[in-house]
This record gives structure tokens, sequence and C-alpha cells, in this order.
């Protein structure tokens, strides 16, 4: 079985970088359709505007405010824009939604795709594959884009500017470490078992991959929580930065190359509990990173370190912190039960998963957080108030 890795054509991640995005993307386009998000259309749109007039000038822009919500609706609606304009490259400005629904519009077209992210919630921008969701919120589909020739659409240019990550909400940073968090302990199953990996040839995974969620799991270990300081007070350090290379680089490379295990099926099967949408991605994937564990029986150190730090960074680690503090034992069970399903990353795991062991999982993780928060309260033992906490 073939080995491969799937990652983007250039990574490029500085302080105000922003204001070389002209430069960064020259090569790749004459005609540029940029997604930007709404919540950074007015902050960012000046600024690159501003570089394509010092760097690139003879460039065409066109800019068009991304819906939201990366379902399959708006992905064609991106796409037809891109089409009818004649642009040649499709630039996304924001978070992970819009990134995936650049993905998919810029495969369906055909053309040169760059991600400027403003946010190191997710490992989003990196990924050739998009999470399509439904019109009502609910997890719909893993998507690669058909490219004849080419399987999914990575990108050509992935670019971060720390300053910028620095300015956007904690809360959003906290994602991100909840995302990168499950890497290492998904590519460690699937190396037990040769399990494939997450490109669309369904590879054997690599030494690099395997290589990289490890590293990326060291690195959030180290600096996440002086990051997550940083971010609070909207400064780019060190330690931030490497977070963000973690969150946003590593991450990707190790779950496409390395695979995926029981925290993202876990997290995709909670979607179909309502209240659960409160939550963001990598909030979801913290706490199927525990269950997973539950569900390995790692020793008791990691499991301890794992829920220490998500509790220290301000992701979930109970039902409560994932708005379902009342969740019903029938509502688990159908969470289960879809998390086992067929075509899921659960079947990566090195043994048989019932719904009933994943059942289990959940409800022992949900009782060692309450165990743990507990205990931090009766000490007053509280590192930093996140706001995203």
């Amino acid at each position: 079985m073939a080995r491969i890795i799937g990652s983007p054509l250039r990574y490029i991640q500085g302080n105000h970088e922003i204001n070389n995005i002209a430069k960064d993307v020259k090569d790749w386009g004459t005609k540029y359709l940029f997604l930007v998000d709404k919540i950074v259309f007015n902050k960012c749109v000046p600024l690159i505007k501003a570089s394509f007039k010092k760097q690139y000038a003879k460039a065409q822009l066109v800019f068009e405010e991304f819906h939201g919500e990366c379902t399959m609706k708006e992905c064609k609606r991106v796409a037809a824009i891109a089409k009818k304009s004649g642009c040649d490259c499709l630039v996304s400005v924001g978070g992970g939604k819009g990134c995936d629904t650049a993905k998919v519009a810029a495969g369906l077209n055909g053309m040169h795709l760059v991600v400027f992210s403003t946010a190191a919630s997710t490992d989003a921008p990196c990924s050739h594959s998009s999470i399509i969701y439904k019109e009502n919120g609910e997890f719909d589909q893993y998507f690669y884009s058909p490219i004849p020739g080419n399987g999914g659409k990575s990108p050509d240019v992935v670019i971060v500017d720390c300053n910028i990550i620095a300015e956007a909400p904690a809360r959003l940073l906290a994602c991100g470490l909840g995302d990168a968090l499950s890497t290492f302990f998904e590519a460690r199953s699937c190396h037990k078992t040769e399990e494939r990996n997450v490109t669309e040839w369904k590879a054997q995974q690599s030494l690099t991959g395997y290589a990289l969620a490890e590293l990326c799991y060291n690195a959030i270990m180290d600096d996440g929580e002086k990051a997550m300081v940083a971010c609070e007070l909207n400064v780019s350090t060190k330690a931030l930065e490497n977070v963000i290379e973690a969150n946003t680089y590593l991450s990707t490379i190790g779950f496409e190359s390395g695979g995926l295990g029981a925290a993202h099926s876990i997290q995709d099967a909670l979607g179909i509990i309502p209240e659960v949408h409160k939550n963001f991605h990598g909030e979801k994937v913290a706490f199927g990173t525990i269950s997973h564990l539950v569900l390995e029986n790692a020793s008791k150190e990691e499991l301890k370190k794992v829920i220490k730090f998500c509790y220290n960074v301000g992701l979930p680690i109970t039902f409560n912190d994932l708005h379902i503090g009342n969740v019903t034992d029938k509502q688990l069970m159908e969470v289960a039960k879809k998390a086992t399903g067929p075509g899921v990353p659960m079947g990566n795991m090195p043994f048989k998963v019932t719904p009933e062991d994943v059942f289990a999982a959940m409800k022992v993780a949900d009782a060692m957080g309450k165990a743990y928060k507990a205990k931090r309260e009766r000490k007053n033992d509280v590192i930093v108030p996140y706001t995203c906490r």
C-alpha cells in the first residue's frame, strides 16, 4: 500500500502578513475572488486592497461575503460567482467554515486556492477535505472536491497573520487546541493497526504524518496555556506563534497523513443533539478525545494530563460544558450508534467498538471531568479566568 502525504504547496506564517498578501499570492492568478467572513470584512478588505495597490496593482479583485455555514448550497453559490466573474484564483479570508467552502468551490471550478486564516480555531486551512453541514447545522459529510486527476483540492498557499489571530477571541484559539489535541491520539490508534489515512486515496500512514502528529501534541502541551494568555492580551508571542503553527499546520498533516479515530467520530455524532450546536468543532473534539482515551483504557496519568490541559485552556470536559447537562441516556445511545455507524473513523480503532462502548466512554469522561472540576474548585485552584470559560 502506498504512503501518501497531503499538504498545501506553501505555508506562510508571520506578524502583519496581511500587508504582504499580494506578494504572497501573485504567482497564482490575475483575477481573484476573495470570500471573506462577515466578522473580518471591514478590517481585512482595506488592508488587502492596500497590499495589492502597492505590490500587484494590475490584478483584478472581486470581494464576496461568506454566508456563514459550509453547506453544499453555499459551496455551489460561491463556485457559480467565481465562474461567472472569470476569476482564476479563489482566496478564503476568515475561519474554518469559509475555508472549507472555498476548497469545495475552487475544486468544482478547477481554480487555484489560497487560504488566509484569521483564526487558529481548526486545522481546516491546510486540509484538502471539507466538513459539509446540513442547513440545520447538523454534520452532513466529509467532502473531497472532484478535480480530475488530482483528488481533493489542497490549498496552493496558506497564509497566517499572527497579529490578526492574537486579536481574535481567545475562545477560537482554544477551539484550535481542542482540534489539535486529538491529532496524536487518533494517529496513534491508526498506527497500531496500520489503518488508512484521510487522503482521498486512503493510503497507509506515513512516518512523517505520525511524527508531526506527535510534534503537534508536544507543542500544544508546552505552549498552549502561555499562548492563551497572549491571546487574552491580544499580543503575539513565541508561544502563540508555536501554537498557531501546531493548530493550523502540524495538526492538519498529522490527521490527514496519520488518520482519524474515535474523537472525531464522537464529535460528528454529537451534532444530532441540537444544543451541541452552541459549541465549535474543536470544543466537541476535545470531549471526544477524552472519550477516545477512555475507550483505549489509557493510563491514569495520560487521562489526567489531558483533562487538566482542557480545563486550563477552557475546553469542555463535562456534558454541562457542552450545553447538554440534562442529556438523557437515550440521547447518548443515539449518539453512540451514530459514532459507530458505517464509514466513520471509529472503524480505525485498534479494536472493535460497539455503541455500548461509546456510551460508557462518554459517561465516564463526563464523570471524570466533574470530579476534576470539583477538586479544582475545592482548592480554589484556577489558573487564568479565560473569557471562553
